[in-house]
Parts: structure tokens; sequence; C-alpha cells
């Protein structure tokens, strides 16, 4: 049975991934925006990221996403909290170019050696053994290299009413054209607008509004 690979991000309106949970969790190109989403945490946001978190099979990430978790839950112990339990007992495999220690239990380290070598170690992952998805969190570069590759077989994506400016995307201009499937959509409490999307075979479609000899508009499909 292969793994399904699954990519969860929270972005702005305008379409921006970097530093959701903080001000200093990715200052990277200047960015000064850091801590956006947290304001817009409520039951419902939660709710939704439990719901991912309880069909993990194992975590693949990038090695600063890997380096700021491990940060971070390592030092949740609490039996209660779903996500840490999650993020600390299943295989994490952290992709990495630089190095990094893998201090944190259950990690398995691939070379980044290129994208390529990281598409192909993506695909052994998925095509061999294991239960549940293969879920991959922040780790831009990583997110932006297995969407561009088509191996992404679904994607949770919450939006949140806000606006930053400049910032690393998920969906970058010069993408090749994709059309989705929608799967799930909810509204949190406080305007987070929650997709989860798998990516059609089939090109986007193209259509006109025209207004026919009867005077009444109509929809013209290529």
């Amino acid at each position: 049975m292969t793994m399904r690979l699954t990519v969860h991000e929270f972005v702005t309106m305008d379409g921006v991934m970097q530093g959701p949970g903080g001000p200093d969790e990715d200052t990277s190109g200047g960015f000064a925006q850091g801590g956006w989403m947290v304001p817009f945490g409520d039951e419902d946001f939660g709710s939704i990221v439990d719901t991912w978190f309880a069909a993990t099979g194992a975590f693949l990430l990038g090695r600063t996403t890997y380096d700021m978790m491990q940060e971070y839950w390592s030092r949740i112990t609490d039996p209660g909290n779903a996500v840490a339990v999650a993020l600390n007992t299943l295989r994490k495999h952290v992709v990495t170019s630089a190095g990094t220690t893998a201090r944190w239990a259950n990690t398995d380290v691939i070379p980044a050696g290129s994208d390529a070598a990281v598409v192909e170690a993506v695909r052994a992952l998925k095509a061999g053994p294991g239960r549940g998805e293969l879920q991959v969190h922040g780790s831009h570069r990583l997110a932006r290299t297995l969407h561009v590759a088509g191996l992404v077989d679904t994607y949770r994506l919450i939006s949140f009413p806000v606006l930053v400016g400049a910032g690393k995307r998920l969906f970058e201009p010069g993408d090749d054209p994709a059309a989705f499937t929608v799967l799930e959509t909810r509204i949190t409490s406080t305007g987070g607008v929650y997709q989860v999307l798998e990516r059609s075979t089939a090109a986007p479609a193209r259509a006109e509004y025209v207004v026919g000899e009867d005077g009444k508009e109509s929809v013209r499909w290529e």
C-alpha cells in the first residue's frame, strides 16, 4: 500500500506561507510580518489541525521546519496533546542540504543534493510500506519542489484574512496551470477559510460569458 503525500499550509490572502507562528519563526529575506496567523486561532482552527495529525503515518519536513518543530514540540509531554504525541512518536524524514542533528526520536535524514534527488527519495517513501499519510507541514522549499514535481496527492490549506505583502509562497507565478477538486471547505469563527484540495488530471477549464441572439447571457466553453 502506497502512502498518500499531503501538504498542510497556513496562508495569507496574498498567498504568503512564511512565518505564521511568530515574529522570529522565519525572518529570511527580511520578512518582518511573522506571527500573522496567531490572532486567528480558535476552537475551529484547533479541531481542523487535530484532524490533520490524526491521519499522519509519518512526517516529511524541510530542515528549518524540522529544527523549529523539534525545539518547540519535543518539550510538550502532555499525553492529551494529539499534535505533540504524533510529532514525538512517529517517523520523521528531514530533507537537508546543510546538515542537521537528528536529536528528535525516530528521525531519518534525506540528503538534498538536488531537487531531482529529493523527488526520487520521496517517490521511494511513497511507494514503500507505511500506514496513514506522509505529511508535509510548512517546509517551503520542500513543499514547492513536491508541488512542481506533481507528487502531492492532497493539499490542506487554511487562508486567513490578512495581507502581509512579500514573502514565501506555495504557489508562484510561472507554475504550470492546474485545476483542483475541492473535497472540503470550512470557515472558522475568526474568518479562516479551510480547503481540502486534490489536483485534477484535467487542464483548467476555459470559458467566457456571451450574449445570445435572444438577449440572454450564457457561458460558452472551450
